[in-house]
């Protein structure tokens, strides 16, 4: 049985690791100063460069081994809680309750997979960041330590430390969803679009500011690019780049997926699930359904009908910000393991109820905000400025009417379903997304409603939970405080422990 009440260091191998985890974050702070230095050096020396590389190893060596002589980590069953000391030149303490602990997964980089490691991180309710980063233990320890956080709600129990740990391995081999290769590349090449091309234009635009900033953008002004777009059309161009971008979408999204999510595999283990994922780096991450918040799931119009859709799991986060590193997703699942997991989660298939609508003035404050004060904007900077701005006027309609469709398939799908048990929140125009949340979960509960929405009876509402919020915009404001004062009525007379 393993002892976690003296304080105790991290594996001996886990030097490498922290020496890994040295060079990736100095190399990240100082890249952009050396590539100056390089790219500007007049003379390149040999023996200046030996050196400094050996100057650099030897430093990093020394901070690794500090960090892990000075990292160690032990639980005080005296007070429950579970204390972390670490740091270099500064040392630092951190002291976590036990029952403010929401999630401890055990997670392994390659680094970590190579030396045969494993790495433990704490969330707390009470923070925006992980907690007790533990980088380098053995298997065995983690899965040991991972169960002694979790199972404070339980220290009565007679099992033992060493069987719950047995518990945890062999529910490996009885898995209750398994999400094939198929079904991750399904989900690969039909959603994270505007995310993956956001990456390539921020990778572009990254390394054009870098070499502007050290005087090489001739890099970039390549005369067969030149001599290709002034030797065709400029809509054959424009589809040959649109082309080229799609397809490299597609890689990222594919690779993305099957690199974070290969072999995902959810067991289920003392009323909890085991969810185990990750190609490069894997991660086992333990979800109580009691402690679960508010649940996304997301479908467009490819993945409906390829049958595999998203599901995104929230539990209490801090002080209503979302982190997306702290955010569960279990990804390619049909139809009928969505309603499995969901009746896992919930205890019952949720159920839509009655439905709320918007009303048409939100659709109609959409395209003005959107639609209409951009193409203002552009016609009158054309009028009274740049003339020779409208000889691309074709794209300023065709930018209107693509929002204009986007706009209204968004609000054709914007509703709000209340059931006995459920509040689910249906929003988007491709994504088709529905929030779920537990009525017992509602911890506030905020209206809203501008002066000129009085007389026509609209306005806002806003549901609190510990998971973030969940907001519903220019509804019938009179159906809205009939079902608030229902809400506030439960949250009152609740006995009901979220956590």
């Amino acid at each position: 049985m393993s002892d976690f009440n003296q304080p105790q260091r991290q594996s001996v191998i886990g030097i490498l690791v922290m020496f890994a985890d040295t060079v990736q974050k100095l190399g990240r702070a100082f890249w952009p100063i050396l590539l100056v230095a390089f790219v500007k050096a007049k003379h390149f020396s040999w023996a200046y460069f030996v050196l400094g590389v050996l100057a650099f190893i030897v430093l990093v060596a020394v901070i690794a081994y500090l960090k892990y002589r000075n990292f160690t980590f032990y639980i005080d069953e005296s007070s429950d809680e579970f204390i972390v000391s670490e740091g270099v030149v500064n040392k630092t303490k951190t002291t976590i309750q036990l029952n403010k602990i929401q999630q401890v997964n055990i997670k392994q980089s390659l680094i970590q997979r190579l030396v045969g490691v494993y790495a433990l991180d704490v969330d707390t309710a009470g923070s925006d960041k992980k907690e007790g980063n533990i980088k380098a233990i053995s298997h065995d320890l983690a899965l040991a330590l991972k169960t002694k956080l979790l199972d404070n709600e339980s220290s009565a129990a007679a099992k033992t430390l060493e069987t719950t740990a047995k518990e945890a391995i062999v529910s490996k081999e009885a898995p209750i969803l398994k999400i094939n290769f198929i079904s991750l590349v399904k989900v690969g090449i039909t959603s994270n679009y505007v995310r993956s091309v956001g990456l390539i234009l921020t990778f572009f635009f990254t390394i054009m500011d870098n070499l502007r900033n050290i005087g090489q953008e001739e890099v970039w002004e390549n005369k067969s690019v030149q001599a290709f777009v002034s030797n065709n059309s400029i809509a054959y161009s424009i589809l040959l780049s649109i082309l080229v971008m799609v397809s490299v979408v597609f890689v990222i999204n594919i690779g993305r997926t099957l690199i974070k999510f290969f072999d995902y595999t959810i067991t289920k283990q003392k009323g909890s699930l085991l969810l185990f994922h990750g190609l490069i780096n894997t991660q086992s991450t333990i979800l109580k359904p009691e402690k679960v918040q508010i649940v996304k799931v997301s479908q467009n119009f490819f993945q409906k009908k390829l049958d595999v859709l998203e599901i995104k799991i929230r539990q209490a986060i801090s002080n209503g910000k979302e982190d997306r590193n702290s955010l569960i997703e279990i990804p390619g699942c049909n139809a009928a393991e969505r309603d499995g997991i969901l009746k896992l989660l919930f205890k019952q298939l949720p159920q839509k109820g009655e439905m709320l609508r918007p009303n048409f003035r939100k659709l109609g404050f959409s395209i003005f905000l959107i639609i209409v004060l951009p193409l203002v904007g552009f016609y009158g900077l054309g009028s009274y400025g740049d003339a020779s701005l409208f000889k691309y006027s074709h794209f300023a309609w065709a930018y209107g009417l693509f929002f204009v469709v986007v706009l209204a398939f968004g609000f054709r799908n914007y509703r709000l379903f209340i059931s006995t048990d459920h509040i689910i929140k249906q929003s988007g125009a491709w994504d088709i997304e529905n929030q779920i949340i537990t009525r017992e979960k509602i911890q506030a509960i905020t209206t809203s409603q501008l002066f000129w929405h009085k007389n026509l009876n609209i306005g806002s509402l806003t549901l609190h939970t510990a998971g973030g919020n969940v907001t519903f915009h220019l509804g019938n404001y009179k159906s809205i405080q009939e079902y608030v004062n229902l809400w506030l009525y439960e949250i009152e007379t609740s006995d009901s422990n979220w956590m």
